[in-house]
């Protein structure tokens, strides 16, 4: 079955129809996002017959209006919305909705003696050289009034020229667009599949992308949803532009929805800043037990997945689903807890979580365990503590972790969270694991590596002080009062032949230090400025750092799982060093998970 039909019609038709409601724009994407520069580029290209890309419609029953009507027989507009709303707010005069939901003209201006189009500025109301507003050139009489005022108002102008330029920017509309008509029998898994193919600008569109489409395309109630999910990852970045939401789109500010995420104008933390793909996902997962956005997409278009086929009264329950997972992620209680678990083990900082995909898991995990209640909420604590440790440990969800996540929340549901989460840790946590296989992980030189960054975490939930420190923690240190410091100075290892930056930066070579230790460790071989600290153990005269006691030294080593061969080392000991401290920062991380 041919899947497509191609054909050419001019701009001036294309924004008649659009108008005319023929082809149906049902607020399937988001708010204008183009800068007025891609809009002048656009016209641009038109005026100088350049191509401009296609327009992909898609003529389907089952799509809901903004008016919540059915679209019947009227093309839906897949994608190219930014294109047409670009085009009907420079040649139509028409206001766009930015990003912020605010109302806005976009005048494009046009010099006919240069043939240039730039944005109208204030700065060119008073340059008579310059066509303030090009949507005039497209009135029916414009050809005749508009270069006869331009001629007397330029003296010196070609009369020519300006008649020859302008008459070219009023056949704009006369250009032609391709359009692409997606066949109407095709189903919602291939029409997902061709936007998700679709290339714009360079960037490939994703399935999260058609699934935004979807939700805003239910009528009313789809366009409120699509906000809700807008807003809310828009407020958790900028608490600040909950003045902009109730100032600008006053409608929205008088839903339940405005309501429930307000509590965001006071949030203060960046641990879990989740975009609409985050949203969409956890909610997919949570709702559906889908870890493939598609998925959600073919619920939202009513697909009964026995039967595979579609049913409006199941589009319409999918919705309130979408709904009900929709209040439960942004619930103010169910957020700042799940935080305050990710933290309690250790995940402090945005710096130190390096998947947001374990993150996305864990928080549909948590909301679940919470809606089915068959745990207490300690004990939903503790599991959700350490599926979020063992997923960053074992990178579970990197790779194809849409299918992971899918078979994981199967698991969990058909033999609960507890025992999935055992079985899970016996496999992939074994001594073998602990053992050989973490610290065979740690010969990396990346600081994003997760098992580094857990190593941290497991250094905050103890409290670990920062190497040779006395009262500075690595927690202080991760929120920018500390650096990372190389127990084996780069220098000194150049200097003694070992010349490899990734050999030199290795994670098991480095620790967190004060900027003054650092400063004062210098290139100075580990003996020496180890034999400094020995000194003023003895002496009490604090130079390198604050310790003065012996066993604050022994704590400071145990706690930064630095061997105590580093008291001796020289360059030929390095290789030993590195192999012995990474067997001792895989013993903490073990520590670590078992308090979990």
């Amino acid at each position: 079955m041919e899947k497509y039909t191609v054909h050419q019609q001019a701009v001036g038709t294309i924004l008649s129809w659009v108008r005319s409601g023929q082809v149906a724009i049902p607020e399937i994407q988001r708010p204008f996002v183009w800068n007025t520069t891609k809009v002048r580029d656009l016209v641009d290209s038109l005026y100088r017959g350049y191509p401009v890309g296609y327009l992909i419609t898609w003529q389907t029953s089952d799509v809901r209006l903004k008016d919540g009507t059915s679209s019947g027989n009227k093309q839906i507009l897949i994608d190219g919305q930014q294109r047409v709303t670009a085009l009907t707010a420079a040649l139509a005069g028409h206001e766009v909705v930015n990003k912020d939901y605010k109302k806005v003209r976009i005048r494009i201006a046009f010099n006919p003696q240069e043939e240039r189009f730039e944005t109208f500025t204030p700065v060119m109301k008073n340059d008579p050289a310059w066509i303030h507003d090009i949507s005039v050139m497209m009135e029916p009489t414009a050809a005749f009034s508009v270069p006869a005022a331009y001629v007397d108002a330029n003296p010196g102008a070609d009369r020519d020229q300006v008649i020859t330029a302008l008459s070219r920017l009023a056949d704009v509309q006369n250009k032609q667009v391709g359009i692409i008509n997606l066949d109407a029998a095709l189903d919602i898994e291939t029409v997902t599949e061709i936007f998700i193919r679709i290339n714009s600008k360079g960037v490939v569109l994703n399935s999260a992308d058609f699934a935004m489409s979807k939700i805003a395309s239910f009528g009313d109630f789809g366009a409120d949803l699509r906000k809700y999910i807008d807003y809310f990852c828009h407020l958790a970045v900028a608490p600040h532009f909950y003045e902009t939401i109730r100032d600008n789109d006053p409608a929205f500010a008088e839903t339940p929805y405005f309501k429930q995420i307000s509590w965001l104008k006071n949030d203060t933390s960046d641990l879990y800043d989740p975009d609409y793909r985050d949203v969409i996902r956890v909610v997919g997962l949570h709702e559906f037990g889908r870890g493939r956005i598609d998925a959600v997409v073919s619920y939202l278009s009513g697909r009964d997945f026995e039967t595979r086929k579609f049913d409006e009264s199941l589009a319409v329950r999918s919705f309130e689903r979408l709904e009900k997972g929709l209040d439960d992620f942004t619930n103010e209680y169910n957020f700042t807890q799940f935080l305050m678990i990710i933290q309690s083990a250790g995940f402090r900082t945005r710096s130190l979580i390096t998947s947001k995909n374990a993150l996305n898991f864990t928080y549909a995990l948590f909301l679940r365990l919470r809606r089915e209640k068959e745990l207490t909420f300690g004990e939903i604590q503790r599991v959700v503590r350490r599926w979020f440790v063992m997923s960053m440990l074992t990178g579970r969800h990197s790779g194809s972790f849409e299918t992971t996540f899918e078979q994981d929340m199967r698991r969990i549901r058909e033999t609960g969270a507890v025992d999935y989460l055992r079985v899970l840790e016996e496999s992939q946590l074994s001594s073998a694991f602990w053992e050989v296989g973490l610290p065979d992980a740690l010969q990396t030189s990346s600081t994003r590596s997760p098992f580094f960054r857990t190593f941290l975490a497991a250094q905050v939930m103890a409290n670990a002080k920062g190497f040779l420190s006395e009262h500075i923690t690595v927690s202080h240190m991760l929120d920018g009062q500390g650096d990372i410091h190389h127990v084996f100075p780069k220098d000194y290892l150049s200097k003694n032949g070992v010349t490899d930056r990734s050999e030199q930066n290795q994670v098991a070579n480095y620790v967190l230090a004060e900027t003054a230790i650092n400063i004062g460790i210098g290139n100075k071989a580990p003996a020496d400025y180890m034999a400094i600290v020995d000194e003023q153990v003895t002496s009490g005269v604090r130079v390198l750092g604050e310790i003065v006691d012996e066993d604050s030294v022994t704590v400071s080593l145990v706690q930064n799982a630095v061997p105590a061969l580093i008291r001796t080392a020289s360059a030929a000991d390095y290789h030993s060093f590195l192999a012995a401290r990474r067997r001792l920062m895989a013993g903490i991380m073990r520590e670590y998970y078992s308090s979990l």
